[in-house]
């Protein structure tokens, strides 16, 4: 079956429906853009500061929407019907991921004009959101898959929030405890290296390494999700 992207479009426009309609959703596209203004307010900002505004949108956003959306389709006992429609599970999850992936990027874009972060290379730093973006789709995807309820979702992300969004700070305390040294390849955590290498003039040649580490995890989080959704074909 080739890919439609007619039927891709049509998954998303009903998403867009569907999120316009639940305002508890909506909500949290507000609270990376009040965590901005509020730390905008402050002045200067380090660039731990700013991502820890960037990796909260793309936590509370990338992957709650996600979920969210998984989960209300379940919830209402329509995911089924679409996993046995014409659509291939390719245009499912591409049609799911498309709202997540747009809003995600609106809300980052707008959070860094609001704290005005300008990065010393824009295309780097875009491609590495961009990818960034993915990863926490696909983390959505599948904690949308294993739940049940919006309700179970808005709990099961939280643990998730909050490791993705402060969890980079525990690289602060690896040399008493060895074990926080694992943090420094979470793919926040990648980000924000990422980041002030390029605030110091580094190029692709000098943060390819990052890339690749988020990258890894990207392909991990969606291999993972398609296995769950081909699961949940089955069962």
């Amino acid at each position: 079956m080739t890919f439609s992207l007619k039927r891709t479009l049509a998954i998303f426009q009903k998403d867009y429906k569907d999120v316009s309609k639940n305002m508890y959703v909506s909500f949290t596209v507000i609270v990376p853009l009040l965590m901005a203004f509020l730390y905008g307010m402050q002045g200067d900002m380090g660039i731990d500061m700013v991502y820890t505004v960037i990796n909260m949108s793309l936590s509370l956003v990338g992957a709650y929407i996600q979920c969210s959306l998984i989960a209300e389709e379940k919830e209402k006992n329509t995911l089924r019907g679409l996993m046995l429609s014409p659509a291939s599970t390719l245009e499912i999850l591409a049609g799911k991921s498309l709202l997540t992936f747009v809003t995600t990027i609106l809300v980052i874009v707008f959070s860094a004009m609001i704290i005005d972060y300008q990065p010393e290379n824009m295309v780097i730093v875009g491609v590495a959101i961009a990818l960034s973006t993915l990863f926490y789709i696909g983390l959505g995807t599948i904690l949308g898959l294993v739940t049940k309820s919006v309700m179970e979702a808005s709990v099961v992300i939280m643990p998730f929030f909050f490791l993705f969004t402060f969890g980079s700070y525990a690289t602060l305390l690896a040399e008493r405890f060895p074990v926080l040294k694992a943090a420094e390849y979470m793919p926040n955590t990648q980000l924000i290296e990422l980041a002030k290498e390029v605030q110091t003039g580094a190029g692709f040649g000098d943060i390819w390494s990052y890339l690749a580490v988020i990258c890894v995890w990207i392909g991990a989080v969606f291999i993972l999700s398609y296995v769950t959704f081909k699961k949940r074909m089955m069962d």
